[in-house]
């Protein structure tokens, strides 16, 4: 990736004497997942579009420490947060933003007992605020008058409170923006977090994932935006178990702004 976009890592603009004015913290999905690559390009397109100074940590970037610490394994998470915490001290980093609201969570709100003190942003709010400050337009393009449903991920909604700023960016792409009826602080979880990614399921007359893209598909959506890797990837299973991928399609709020804007 970092070739293809030119994406300068924290060590070039450090030994450049450069500080950038924000860090992008990319996460193991948006790193390794093929699905989550591309919300990681959408995103980086954004940022060179806005012309934003940003740098990422590249092969410096661990784990945030996330899944060891919902699975309970506290001692794994604290040399994971550490170790990330003496990198980004180490180049004085003071913004992070982050298009995943699991490490925006633990970052924000965990690493600070570790020595991690930053101005931590998850990508809704960064695109946003671009948007509120004219950096980057949009014209709504082929999203205009779209049905457009927005999945409230957990640890951006409830965990922070964050609601309103991807709501914000799918009206101004000029779509219809059609609720489901849990939506806000009543968002059904996708069944990914709290580790649940990585495990098997308990017994049970249902998936959880495919009980929220049935709340989904009652609002008729032709979209189904998400602002989480984890999200999109139970979202997307969802749709295909109901053969649905041909007509509602799973995408993240950055690939909506980046498509609108033919990035």
């Amino acid at each position: 990736m970092n070739e293809e976009l030119k994406v300068p890592t924290m060590a070039e603009l450090f030994a450049a004497g450069k500080q950038p004015e924000v860090l992008f913290w990319v996460g193991c999905a948006g790193s390794f997942d093929d699905r989550a690559k591309r919300i990681t390009k959408a995103f980086v397109k954004i940022l060179q579009k806005a012309d934003v100074s940003f740098a990422v940590l590249g092969t410096e970037e661990s784990c945030s420490g996330d899944p060891a610490k919902r699975a309970g394994n506290e001692f794994l998470f604290q040399m994971q947060a550490v170790t990330n915490i003496e990198v980004m001290n180490g180049y004085g980093i003071k913004s992070i933003v982050t298009a995943c609201p699991h490490c925006f969570n633990t970052i924000k709100n965990e690493y600070p007992g570790l020595g991690g003190n930053y101005q931590v942003m998850h990508h809704t709010q960064f695109m946003n605020a671009l948007l509120e400050e004219g950096r980057i337009t949009l014209e709504g393009g082929s999203y205009k008058g779209k049905r457009i449903t927005f999945h409230d991920p957990c640890y951006l909604g409830r965990a922070n409170n964050i609601y309103e700023a991807p709501r914000n960016i799918i009206k101004k792409l000029d779509a219809q923006l059609v609720e489901m009826k849990n939506c806000r602080k009543k968002g059904l979880c996708c069944g990914a977090g709290g580790a649940q990614m990585f495990k098997e399921s308990e017994k049970g007359d249902k998936e959880v994932n495919i009980e929220r893209t049935e709340e989904a598909m009652q609002t008729q959506p032709e979209i189904i935006a998400a602002a989480c890797p984890f999200c999109n990837t139970m979202m997307t299973d969802g749709v295909k178990s109901k053969d649905k991928e041909a007509s509602v399609k799973v995408m993240d709020i950055a690939e909506l702004i980046a498509n609108a804007e033919d990035l």
